[in-house]
């Protein structure tokens, strides 16, 4: 409902326009609500491949919500590309929603399907090249939106995302000619730009507006995209999200470290992660609890640590050996144990009775001290 609000208090401000996201995110039909706001200004859903243009406002400068000439500054195409520039439009935006892989998948196979979303995602780029022209020629700016991975970018942790069944590559974003390509889907801002002047293209992630994960890289906020003679250029309008620190140890956390950290900056309000690595056997050496006392300025703390497993030497060839001696001999051998008093132990064992072991047994110590 809060969402609803805001869109709703920016719809009456403005036009809106939202683009179909990740479709496991946002099933069909999640964003129809958002027609039916009875704002100002009509809020436009792009849930198809199509184009829109942000007309002149007319006689709709002085709009109320029952006003139903708001409607009439978004002009839709019919198909996927207006056959020419709408008279009187103020900016033209070709809007591309999230690709439902499946259904790609469904149509022409799964070893297939990569391939085919390439293939056909380039071809539907360059084919509005024609408009977009038309529409730069006329002065009116071109803004291409869609939600998707480019293939080379980088995600708010810093991994490139280089797979072969990513939907775009920035070749082929330039090559549809719009001035603008605004972009979701990757939580980290970055831009790519080619040509000057009015020839200038940029291509752009706005990233989120906060940080809801450790870890994550590079200011938050919202991209302010600015058209005029010189090109277009965009820039990032920081918002205030959430101060993350990691802290990370490559053994057991260290208490009189941590409490340096605490005291070395100020913690209020921070969202602190520890981190630490230890061996199966001195997992139950670390203080949780101190560690949160440690860090109790913090916002929140979270502690995660990795457990090194117990790897246990192998023998190469130990299954091989016929007799239990020789194997214990190899096993000596690959783990530097003396084997002599093994082997004296395992002699014991296979040449007296279980009753006369046991008897021993209970003698322990004046076995042990005749040893």
């Amino acid at each position: 409902m809060r969402l609803l609000a805001q869109v709703r208090r920016l719809a009456d401000h403005c036009p809106v326009l939202m683009l179909q996201g990740t479709w496991s995110h946002e099933p069909p039909g999640t964003l129809s609500v958002f027609r039916m706001l009875g704002s100002r200004h009509r809020v436009f859903v792009a849930d198809r491949i199509g184009q829109v243009a942000l007309m002149g406002s007319g006689s709709s400068g002085d709009l109320s919500v029952t006003d139903a000439s708001a409607a009439d500054l978004w002009l839709a195409s019919e198909g996927p590309r207006f056959t020419e520039v709408p008279p009187g439009a103020r900016a033209l935006f070709t809007c591309i929603p999230s690709i439902n892989k499946a259904a790609v998948a469904a149509s022409v196979g799964g070893a297939a399907a990569a391939e085919a979303q390439g293939e056909h995602m380039v071809r539907l780029l360059q084919g509005y090249a024609g408009i977009h022209g038309a529409a730069r020629a006329t002065g009116v700016p071109t803004l291409a939106v869609s939600h998707g991975t480019v293939f080379g970018c980088v995600t708010e942790h810093g991994v490139p995302m280089a797979g072969f069944d990513h939907e775009f590559t920035t070749s082929a974003l330039f090559s549809t000619g719009a001035q603008a390509t605004l972009l979701g889907h990757i939580h980290r801002h970055q831009a790519w730009a080619q040509g000057e002047g009015e020839r200038r293209q940029c291509i752009a992630y706005a990233g989120s507006i906060g940080r809801f994960h450790h870890g994550e890289q590079g200011d938050k906020g919202f991209l302010l995209w600015e058209f005029g003679p010189d090109g277009v250029d965009c820039r990032l309008e920081p918002t205030p999200s959430r101060r993350t620190l990691d802290i990370v140890f490559e053994g057991r956390p260290d208490l009189d470290q941590l409490r340096e950290a605490a005291s070395a900056q100020e913690l209020a309000g921070v969202s602190v992660r520890v981190r630490w690595t230890v061996a199966d056997e001195d997992r139950h050496e670390v203080d949780r609890g101190a560690i949160e006392r440690a860090l109790s300025g913090a916002a929140d703390v979270q502690l995660e640590g990795r457990i090194v497993p117990v790897v246990r030497t192998r023998a190469p060839g130990i299954s091989q050996l016929v007799s239990l001696a020789d194997k214990v001999r190899a096993w000596a051998t690959a783990t530097d144990v003396h084997a002599p008093p093994l082997l004296e132990c395992l002699e014991r064992v296979t040449t007296t009775e279980p009753e006369d072991i046991i008897a021993e047994a209970m003698t322990g110590p004046n076995v042990v001290a005749d040893r």
